[in-house]
């Protein structure tokens, strides 16, 4: 007898595609594509906020408990931090980095022109809210990447197949950077029990096989289970060609606490990161 468990196959639980809010600056707008209010279903994943910026809209800020995760869609960004590190990410690339303990950092376009990013916070364990700082700039021409049969995979983090991303993670996180030609099937393997989402960059995509449509700009959280064992994954381009960022990580199940820029466990331990922050500890 066939004792083997059959394979979930993933498809479109629901489908997010918020309107623009004002934004912090002159000529700021954006989106919030994932929110506080949906920290339970999108665990570990805290915040995802799409963003067109000039200069001055991110003004040095701090951070604890979290790690970002910056995308560059258009444009370049031009980052510094109290810990000393500094970088220029440009568009395709991404700037990963874990505020931990605590850090101050400056995200701004270089003078005269915009910025259109993607920024991802994605929750750390609680083991690991005071982890040491870390910033790691992720060139795309340093990346794994992956061509055949329509198909172009980039791994910034995590991994597919056989390729293995170097990027370090606290808790581990797949990031995946994937353009289908309209002959090319993406397919891939996860955990079923991993929470994992789609974000359309260019054109649109079918996903799973109800072939359900994600079009540019919107994002896509998948089905998953409750149930331990393996996934699959087939996302295939709606046209002449899709571009998309795949997500996945597993849930951290941990209680949540919002202070601003601090995302702890406990109201306490925002009350602390408030503390330490004004009393130039961070």
């Amino acid at each position: 007898m066939n004792t083997l468990k059959p394979i979930f196959v993933r498809e479109v639980a629901r489908i997010d595609d918020p309107q623009f809010v004002s934004g912090q600056a002159a000529g700021h707008r954006a989106r919030r594509l994932i929110d506080a209010p949906d920290a339970a279903f999108a665990d570990p994943f805290v915040l995802m906020a799409e963003d067109w910026t000039s200069q001055g809209a991110f003004a040095f800020h701090p951070h604890r408990g979290i790690e970002t995760v910056t995308y560059v869609i258009e444009g370049a960004i031009e980052h510094r931090d109290n810990a000393g590190y500094e970088g220029v990410i440009r568009a395709g690339g991404v700037q990963w980095m874990t505020a931990g303990r605590g850090i101050q950092h400056e995200e701004t376009p270089p003078a005269g022109t915009m910025a259109h990013t993607l920024q991802l916070w994605v929750n750390l364990p609680a083991a690991e809210k005071m982890a040491v700082p870390r910033y790691q700039n992720l060139e795309p021409s340093a990346l794994p990447v992956r061509n055949e049969d329509g198909v172009e995979v980039r791994v910034f983090s995590g991994a597919y197949g056989d390729m293995v991303s170097t990027t370090l993670n606290h808790h581990p996180v797949t990031m995946l950077e994937v353009r289908v030609e309209n002959d090319g099937a993406f397919r891939h393997s996860l955990s079923a029990t991993d929470n994992a989402f789609v974000y359309v960059l260019e054109g649109a995509v079918e996903i799973g096989p109800a072939g359900d449509l994600l079009e540019a700009s919107q994002l896509g959280w998948l089905t998953r289970s409750e149930e331990p064992g393996s996934s699959e994954l087939t996302i295939t381009a709606r046209g002449t060609a899709g571009r998309f960022l795949l997500f996945a990580g597993q849930p951290l199940r941990e209680p949540i606490a919002f202070g601003g820029p601090f995302v702890m466990n406990t109201q306490a331990e925002i009350q602390q990161a408030f503390a330490d922050y004004r009393a130039g500890r961070f």
